[in-house]
């Protein structure tokens, strides 16, 4: 338990040291995601960009486990 405490420290830290980086790449702009703008306001629903990262994290750790 410890070491993967550690594991995502490091993690949350690394992505923390890269979002300027990470900001600059089109998740929440890929084609799919719905972003509906009317005068009372907006509404963004990334839906594109969730099967995306559902799909890679699952992957990863499917990778992880074998």
């Amino acid at each position: 338990m410890q070491k993967t405490l550690i594991v995502i420290g490091l993690l949350i830290a690394a992505i923390g040291l890269a979002w300027p980086w990470l900001g600059k790449l089109p998740f929440g702009r890929l084609p799919g995601d719905i972003h509906i703008v009317r005068e009372g306001g907006g509404f963004h629903f990334p839906i594109v960009t969730c099967l995306v990262i559902s799909i890679v994290v699952s992957v990863v750790l499917w990778l992880l486990r074998r």
